[in-house]
């Protein structure tokens, strides 16, 4: 995913705003610093630069971070983030000039299903035939499998995005930063402070309103990690909220459906969609065209696994 960030430009076109500014996990409990350990030999092993942290390590690049009751970090220094509109725009300018089209404000009514497989997407301005249908439809995917009578465990669940106003007291550029303990995060954004964290009592929802009581738990647990945003303001015109696509083991559903022989999922990547974006187009083309993704091996996110119970668990999301 990174390779293909990278050269963005020169192989898509637009521009993905690649910003290297690494990608740092706060950890306070033992069980956690054992996993996570685990994680990074792995990922030393898949050549992926990461490094282990002391405490007082992890806490130089936010001036004030307690760091008292931590037992270490975990940071990737080539990690970064991206422009989504932008990584979004290029995929869609690049699709339409190899013949594809976009229709606007066509939303999906049903699907077809004759003899086992998709003919048709119906919508308000009359059915689209098709050779295959792909659920990528992100927070929706559950209801647009549900159109083709498919059980698709894909769930919205609403996530809040705080920023302060600009901050000079936290110089920039600050890693994506969690406290694994609380699931607070926060990152420079321009001038400004971006935070949140996950209310994991929350029910599904499409509900894109910001909830101002949970804002109250966030900034209690942001203060307890880094007193310093006492001093922020809040820039409330800049805070906004959105939506998750959340599989019950928050991994991504990947490949053709058992029941549906030309229907095809590429969702519940459970907020690392970004990332995975480039890998999950060659592998879904490989899918359609070639019968079977084969660059990677992608049984293990078939949603079969569900059937059978063979779920492995992401649980760094934020």
């Amino acid at each position: 995913g990174i390779e293909r960030i990278k050269h963005f430009t020169e192989e898509v076109g637009g521009h993905a705003e690649f910003r290297q500014i690494g990608y740092l996990f706060l950890i306070n409990n033992p069980a956690d610093w054992e996993e996570y350990q685990r994680s990074v030999a792995l990922q030393r092993s898949l050549g992926v630069r990461t490094e282990l942290l002391t405490p007082e390590e992890a806490g130089r690049f936010v001036p004030g971070t307690r760091t008292d009751d931590l037992l270490g970090a975990t940071y990737g220094p080539e990690d970064g983030h991206v422009d989504p509109y932008g990584i979004a725009l290029g995929y869609l300018n690049r699709a339409r000039a190899l013949g594809a089209r976009l229709l606007r404000a066509t939303p999906a009514t049903g699907i077809r299903v004759e003899n086992g497989r998709a003919t048709a997407v119906e919508t308000p301005d009359g059915a689209i035939f098709c050779d295959v249908v792909v659920n990528a439809a992100g927070s929706w995917a559950g209801e647009v499998g549900a159109l083709a009578g498919l059980d698709i465990p894909v769930r919205p669940y609403r996530r809040c995005v705080f920023m302060t106003e600009p901050f000079a007291q936290i110089p920039g550029p600050v890693p994506l930063t969690i406290d694994v303990g609380t699931g607070f995060y926060l990152r420079k954004e321009q001038q400004n402070v971006l935070f949140g964290q996950s209310n994991p009592a929350e029910p599904p929802s499409h509900n894109l309103q910001l909830d101002w009581d949970w804002f109250d738990t966030v900034l209690e647990n942001g203060l307890a990690r880094f007193p310093i945003l006492e001093r922020a303001g809040l820039a409330e015109k800049l805070c906004w909220a959105g939506s998750y696509e959340i599989t019950p083991d928050h991994m991504p559903i990947l490949g053709r459906h058992p029941d549906l022989a030309n229907y095809v999922d590429a969702s519940g990547f459970s907020g690392h969609g970004i990332m995975h974006s480039p890998a999950t187009g060659m592998l879904m083309a490989e899918e359609i065209l070639d019968g079977r993704a084969h660059s990677i091996n992608i049984d293990e996110l078939r949603i079969t696994r569900f059937v059978a119970q063979k779920l492995a668990y992401e649980r760094n999301i934020v």
